[in-house]
């Protein structure tokens, strides 16, 4: 990598991660294809260098959020804890189970653009919201949140960008998921480098992460990730709702073209 590709990696980071932080999706689902189509990362590398985004990146976002006061509740807890046992049981699948590129974007696909067109629908054509506060069961959210978390330690995104759209379906406030979301992603994202960090002193192949573009493009999300979480507040909840969904249905949209050609 050269400096010329840091630039090319910091433009990227904060332009992806203004867009995403307010609807607390880590941009690091988006670094995804720029990584494997323009900077030419191996697989499974792609995976831990996104976590090493996110470790990078995620401080921006939840620093604001942390001055609004939008990082306490149970919510935040259910999904840090939940999701941290399952991002390094889905590492360990992506080492040795899921190495190849076309099986890592059918599952990208599989999930994110449906999981996206429901959201918008369920947007456009709402039911009642719950009552003001109340969220899913303690035992639904950190069961979900563990599922989540094996699914995000596969393809590098700490888990906290799936369970956005599904806690927002379900009809939590988006300005009440996206901070803890975010934290979630943050702190499985620590633990998911880490442990691809160690594979990779046992293991051949191509799986620590490629620290040069992961720090440049955290470097950028940092700024961005700021930048975004100041604007969620002045987003009305129809339109954080929508740009959600939309994000996550482009993603997996993306990557079923990707793999069909």
């Amino acid at each position: 990598m050269n400096w010329e590709s840091g630039l090319a990696g910091l433009g990227v980071g904060i332009l992806i991660a203004v867009v995403t932080a307010p609807v607390g999706v880590s941009g690091a689902v988006f670094l995804l294809p720029v990584q494997l189509s323009v900077f030419a990362v191996p697989n499974p590398a792609v995976t831990p260098t996104n976590l090493l985004y996110n470790v990078v990146a995620g401080p921006g976002a939840l620093l604001r959020y942390r001055r609004d006061g939008a990082l306490t509740g149970p919510l935040v807890r259910r999904l840090v804890l939940g999701t941290l046992p399952g991002v390094i049981l889905g590492a360990v699948i992506r080492v040795f189970a899921l190495p190849g590129p076309r099986i890592f974007r059918l599952l990208v696909a599989a999930l994110m653009l449906p999981l996206g067109t429901w959201l918008i629908l369920r947007t456009l054509r709402p039911v009642p919201l719950r009552s003001p506060g109340r969220e899913p069961g303690a035992r639904t959210v950190t069961g979900l949140a563990l599922v989540v978390g094996i699914v995000g330690g596969i393809y590098g995104i700490g888990g906290g960008s799936i369970l956005g759209p599904i806690l927002v379906g379900r009809g939590v406030p988006v300005t009440k998921v996206a901070p803890a979301a975010l934290a979630s992603t943050f702190a499985t994202s620590v633990v998911g480098a880490s442990t691809y960090a160690l594979l990779s002193l046992n293991h051949s192949g191509d799986i620590a992460p490629d620290w040069f573009l992961g720090l440049t493009c955290g470097a950028g999300g940092l700024v961005g990730g700021y930048l975004g979480a100041h604007l969620q507040p002045r987003m009305p909840e129809t339109f954080l709702r929508i740009l959600l969904g939309t994000l996550a249905a482009a993603l997996g949209a993306l990557y079923a073209l990707s793999t069909l050609t």
